[in-house]
């Protein structure tokens, strides 16, 4: 039997102010060429399909395109809800989908709800856990506040239903946070008090468990006989990801639930660079050392002593994706606790927001800029005794 497993799709996210609907739409292209070239059994779609639960139009419209791709193909899908997606929206219309091939499992009535395969060793059951927020489910599943609760409830129901049919081959998407995984900065937190995670240890007993949440791929250390992983997202969503080797994870199920796992690197329509330094040495690198930057997007942490004039719209003269700015001057910014104290002693009020500009440039005004603030000041100050004497 041959899977591929996909997560974090996350359609209809932006990259800071940029759109990044083109990018996914050729993503999605891709991931079905890869499932027909590699002749695939189905694709395995862990959750956060959209990025928030009232997505934009474009991307519900590229959903729909994509399914209907993957429909016409004759590939099936088996995809989850995530804590991103609403899972009702995401749903509608799943038994009418369920007969083009696109089964979605976004309730909890789903769970011991397979999708049921046969190659020349007999039977797979595809199963699909969608988020399981404990507060909104232990009801319904008999359990504790806790994710390793609700998550330990709904396995025991596909293990219950996968003895009943006689499929010892299982497999298992679920979007959840898996203890001892990696996370980085573009995931939303699931935390609910102290009950974040769950242990690896409660999907013993199934093939292969390919999870969602997390875009960094990984491999945990799962019980023996069981094999679990993150895909992670096809794209990049932050600069924490900047290093990320993004891909899918083609899955071989071999006659006794052993599994082999193959890395299928997802094409970068555009790259992901941090760059830092002073202004004007980064500029006159841009015609050396960082040619090779065009068009990439791009994040500039600034060194400066003090805060340069018009920093963005000269980065952007030579690097026009500069979407990112960050200060971080040599030597460390005031303090804040710092400049609190100075602040307190002081009565002026031109010397107080002189020591704002400070604050804010790293460095004090010069003459120019002092002469500036103190017109504004004057002008205040001689409205507030015009209107006293009203």
């Amino acid at each position: 039997m041959r899977l591929i497993h996909t997560s974090d799709w996350h359609l209809g996210r932006r990259l800071f102010d940029q759109e990044l609907i083109e990018d996914q739409a050729a993503f999605c292209t891709w991931l079905l060429e890869q499932a027909l070239h590699h002749e695939v059994d189905a694709v395995v779609v862990a959750g956060d399909v959209y990025d928030r639960a009232v997505p934009p139009l474009e991307a519900v419209q590229l959903l729909d395109h994509t399914f209907a791709s993957f429909a016409a193909a004759g590939v099936p899908l088996l995809v989850t809800s995530g804590n991103h997606d609403s899972a009702i929206r995401l749903g509608f219309g799943s038994e009418l989908s369920e007969a083009a091939g696109i089964h979605l499992r976004t309730s909890v009535t789903d769970i011991d709800r397979p999708l049921v395969l046969t190659d020349e060793h007999g039977e797979v059951a595809l199963y699909g856990i969608p988020y399981l927020l404990p507060d909104a489910v232990m009801s319904e599943l008999g359990a504790q506040r806790s994710h390793t609760s609700v998550l330990s409830k709904a396995v025991e129901r596909i293990r219950t239903d996968a003895a009943g049919r006689g499929i010892g081959r299982t497999v298992v998407a679920a979007h959840a946070f898996v203890t001892g995984a990696a996370t980085c900065e573009s995931e939303r937190d699931i935390r609910v008090g102290g009950i974040a995670d769950a242990d690896v240890g409660v999907f013993e007993g199934i093939s292969y468990v390919a999870l969602g949440h997390l875009h960094g791929r990984q491999t945990l250390n799962a019980p023996a006989g069981t094999s679990a992983g993150y895909s992670g997202s096809p794209l990049a969503f932050s600069f924490s990801e900047r290093h990320h080797t993004k891909s899918v994870t083609l899955i071989d199920l071999d006659a006794v639930g052993g599994v082999s796992t193959t890395l299928l690197p997802v094409p970068v329509a555009r790259p992901l660079r941090e760059l830092r330094g002073r202004l004007d040495d980064l500029l006159t690198r841009a015609n050396g050392d960082l040619a090779d930057v065009g068009d990439d997007w791009v994040k500039v942490v600034l060194t400066d002593p003090a805060r340069p004039a018009d920093p963005m719209q000269r980065l952007r003269a030579v690097w026009p994706r500069t979407i990112v700015l960050d200060f971080a001057p040599e030597g460390g910014l005031v303090g804040a606790d710092d400049d609190l104290a100075r602040l307190a002693t002081l009565t002026d009020p031109l010397e107080i927001c002189a020591q704002f500009v400070a604050y804010v440039d790293n460095a004090r005004p010069d003459p120019a800029a002092l002469a500036v603030l103190r017109g504004a000041v004057e002008a205040a100050t001689a409205g507030d005794n015009e209107e006293a004497r009203i």
